[in-house]
């Protein structure tokens, strides 16, 4: 089940909590993709926040945001780039993404295989998708103060089981949100300490946010073809056997 887009917005840019997690997820996403220079950058589900960057230097940038969860004008400051679609139809070429960012998208979705099977559609050869979900053992999948609370959380080896089975090939992997999920003052100001100590302790200090970077695999051609040896290959390229001395 999909938050609804009001909700997101008001966290992301309304609450002191919300841009804290978003300071953190996008400089940890910064260091995956520091750069998307003459490149297609999609975003899908509510990925506004951390597609900001981009959009100086990429050739596009588009945010699709399923219909369950609506849409918003985005950015308020530029032409809109904002997009409302169907969850597992989008209105994107096949094979045209650079960079796919998954954020709010797969553990609300109700059809996760479709989803991930169209995300493998649009991403291009030698393109990076971007899944950002929340922590099944962390702290911020368990408060609903936050919208990581919210759908299904994962663990790292069902996330890249799932990628796998989908024709996906996990590259890299990150943890971030170390901090606690909550607006009280404490938290608040030793954010960036919690943070730095995650960074050092993850075993210790458990982010609660999983992101998981992979490219597409594209599976061997399966058609008709040769299949096995040949048990009496022709001879006509094997060299002529010397003449026997008469």
């Amino acid at each position: 089940m999909h938050l609804d887009v009001q909700e997101l917005r008001n966290f992301y840019y309304r609450s002191d909590l919300g841009r804290a997690a978003q300071k953190t997820l996008r400089a940890e996403i910064a260091k995956i993709w520091p750069e998307a220079k003459g490149q297609t950058v999609v975003g899908f589900g509510f990925a506004v926040p951390f597609l900001r960057p981009y959009l100086t230097d990429a050739r596009r940038v588009i945010a699709l945001m399923p219909g369950p969860q609506g849409v918003i004008r985005w950015p308020s400051d530029l032409p809109n780039i904002s997009v409302l679609c169907e969850e597992i139809f989008w209105p994107v070429e096949t094979g045209h993404v650079d960079k796919l960012l998954v954020m709010h998208g797969l553990e609300t979705s109700e059809q996760p295989s479709a989803l991930l099977e169209e995300c493998w559609r649009v991403l291009g050869p030698g393109g990076s998708a971007l899944f950002v979900v929340p922590n099944r053992a962390g702290l911020w999948s368990r408060s609903d103060k936050t919208p990581f609370g919210f759908g299904r959380p994962y663990s790292q080896g069902q996330l890249e089981s799932q990628l796998k089975l989908h024709n996906f090939m996990p590259v890299r992997h990150a943890m971030a949100l170390h901090q606690h999920p909550s607006h009280r003052r404490f938290w608040r100001k030793t954010a960036d300490m919690w943070e730095r100590l995650g960074g050092k302790l993850s075993v210790v200090v458990v982010g609660g946010v999983l992101m998981v970077e992979a490219t597409k695999r594209v599976q061997a051609p399966g058609g008709p073809g040769l299949r096995e040896a040949v048990r009496k290959p022709l001879r006509a390229l094997a060299p002529k056997p010397k003449a026997k001395p008469i």
